[in-house]
């Protein structure tokens, strides 16, 4: 045990210094490529909607909110009754009857 430094310093020399060569890579022989996996067929490629020329459908579209669709339906309806109140006003104030104006009432005005 007088030697207890120096060995330690070897001990550690040999543990952080550089490898002796001993261990070289040693040259492998010739491998075969991997071979070809043949794949299933592909998919089609998908067609993106924007370069259509017809507008989406909405109704056609699982993704239309509901909720869009009666707020459109019921601004459709509301400017239709808006249009029939307006003739309503323009008949009244001109004093036409309308019941002989409607196509198909005039066989039940009379």
């Amino acid at each position: 045990m007088n030697d207890l430094i120096p060995r330690a310093l070897q001990w550690v020399r040999l543990l952080l210094g550089p490898g002796t060569g001993q261990r070289r890579r040693r040259p492998r022989g010739h491998r075969e490529p991997f071979p070809q996996l043949h794949l299933a067929e592909s998919l089609p490629v998908a067609r993106s909607p924007y370069g259509l020329h017809d507008p989406l459908d909405g109704g056609d579209s699982a993704l239309v909110r509901p909720y869009l669709a009666v707020h459109e339906r019921a601004v459709e309806e509301a400017a239709v009754q808006q249009r029939r109140r307006l003739a309503l006003v323009l008949a009244a104030d001109f004093g036409i009857d309308l019941d002989r104006h409607v196509i198909g009432a005039q066989g039940v005005a009379a």
